[in-house]
C-alpha cells in the first residue's frame, strides 16, 4: 500500500479539524473543551455511537454516487435531487405493496428507487454525452426540478390524510428494515450494512473489471479513450445512472430503517456533503467508508455544543466541511510549492558543491 494517497486526506481532515478548533479557541471557548465535547458527543455511549452510524448512513451512499461520477470525470452536484426522488419512489413502492413478504419486499423498494434516481441522474448524462451540456449545471437545475415534484407529490397524492405534516402514507410493515442491536434506541438499520457492501462491491468492480478500467481510463482521457475502442458516451451515462441509483440508497436509512414515511425535507443536504466525503477519500470507494464515519462522527459531535459551549454551535460542522474541502482543494498548490522548494534546495546544493 503507497503511504501518500492515505496521508493526503488525512492531512486534510488534520489541518481542517485543527483550523476549526482554532476559530473556537478566536470565539472564546477553549479548543480542548470543544474537542472533548465532539468526541463525548460522537462516541461516549452505545446511543451516541449508534446515532453517528446513523448519520454515516446516507453519506456512504451519497459518497458513493458522487465518487462513481468522479471515476468516469464528470461532477454529480445531483445527489440531492435524485436521493429526494429514489427515496418517494421507494416510499411509493413501500406503501403500494405493503403484503409483500421480507426480504422480496426490501428487495422491490430498492428497485423502485434505484431505476427512478438512476433514471434522473441519466437525464445529465445524457445531456453531457450527447448534447456537451456541463454536468454540474444540469444536475444543479435538475436539483431544483426534482424538489418541485417531490413536494407536490407528498402534499397532492402520496399525502397521508391523517396528519397536517408535510409526509406521505407510512410504509408497509414488512418493508421495514430491522434495526441493529446494541446501540439502544438509535435508529442505526440494516441500511448501514447494505451501504458497506455497495461500497466494497464498487472497490471490487473498480480494479477487477472493464467496467471499472472503461471508467477509469474515460475520467483520464476522453480521446484516448475513443481511440481506444470505448465507447465514451455510453459510459458517461451509465456512470451518471450508476451514481442516481447509489444516491437513492439515502431513503434505505431515512425512511424504510427510521421515519417509516417520506417526510418533506427530510435531507439536511446528505447530497451536497456527500460531495466533501468522496473529495476527502479521494473517489475510492473504500476510502468513502472512513470517509462517511468521520463526517457522521463530526455531525453527531457538534449536536452537544449548543448545550455545552457558550460561544460555539452545532454550525461549527459546517465550518470544518468547509476547511476539509479547502484543505482537499489546495493539495496541488502545496504540491507545486513543494517541488519548488525541492528544485530551490537542490539548486542551491548543486552550487554548493560546484564551489
Amino acid at each position: 500500500m503507497r503511504i501518500a494517497p492515505v496521508l493526503k486526506p488525512a492531512a486534510a481532515l488534520l489541518t481542517g479539524l485543527a483550523l476549526g478548533l482554532l476559530a473556537t479557541a478566536l470565539a472564546g471557548e477553549s479548543p480542548l473543551h470543544v474537542l472533548g465535547v465532539l468526541v463525548r458527543g460522537a462516541f461516549g455511549s452505545r446511543y451516541d455511537l449508534g446515532m453517528t452510524l446513523f448519520y454515516m448512513t446516507p453519506l456512504l451512499f451519497t459518497g458513493l454516487s458522487v465518487s462513481v461520477a468522479f471515476r468516469a470525470g464528470l461532477f454529480n452536484i445531483g445527489a440531492e435531487g435524485q436521493l429526494s426522488l429514489g427515496a418517494l419512489a421507494m416510499t411509493w413502492a413501500a406503501f403500494t405493496f405493503p403484503s409483500i413478504p421480507a426480504p422480496l419486499s426490501w428487495a422491490v423498494s430498492m428497485l423502485a428507487g434505484a431505476t427512478v434516481a438512476g433514471a434522473w441522474a441519466g437525464i445529465a448524462g445524457w445531456l453531457k454525452a450527447r448534447r456537451g451540456s456541463h454536468e454540474v449545471i444540469s444536475t444543479i437545475m435538475l436539483n431544483f426540478i426534482a424538489a418541485g415534484l417531490a413536494s407536490y407529490a407528498v402534499l397532492n397524492p402520496f399525502k397521508n390524510p391523517e396528519t397536517q405534516n408535510p409526509e406521505t402514507l407510512a410504509v408497509g410493515a414488512s418493508h421495514i428494515l430491522p434495526a441493529l442491536p446494541g446501540f439502544g434506541d438509535a435508529p442505526v438499520s440494516a441500511a448501514l450494512l447494505i451501504g458497506l457492501l455497495m461500497a466494497c462491491w464498487l472497490g471490487w468492480l473498480f480494479q477487477h473489471t472493464r467496467w471499472g478500467f472503461e471508467l477509469q481510463t474515460v475520467g483520464e482521457n476522453e480521446n484516448a479513450a475513443r481511440m481506444a475502442g470505448i465507447p465514451v458516451e455510453r459510459v458517461q451515462i451509465m456512470a451518471m445512472v450508476v451514481a442516481g441509483a447509489l444516491a437513492s440508497g439515502v431513503g434505505l436509512g431515512e425512511v424504510l430503517g427510521s421515519a417509516h414515511r417520506y417526510k418533506l425535507g427530510f435531507s439536511p443536504d446528505y447530497g451536497f456533503v456527500g460531495i466533501a466525503v468522496a473529495l476527502l477519500a479521494r473517489g475510492n470507494p473504500f476510502g468513502v467508508i472512513a470517509s462517511a464515519f468521520l463526517f457522521g462522527a463530526l455531525h453527531k459531535g457538534t449536536t452537544d455544543l449548543d448545550l455545552e459551549t457558550e460561544h460555539v454551535t452545532r454550525d461549527l460542522a459546517l465550518v470544518i466541511q468547509a476547511l476539509i474541502i479547502g484543505a482537499v482543494a489546495a493539495e496541488g498548490l502545496w504540491a507545486r510549492l513543494g517541488e519548488r522548494l525541492s528544485s530551490r534546495l537542490r539548486s542551491l546544493k548543486g552550487r554548493g558543491g560546484g564551489g
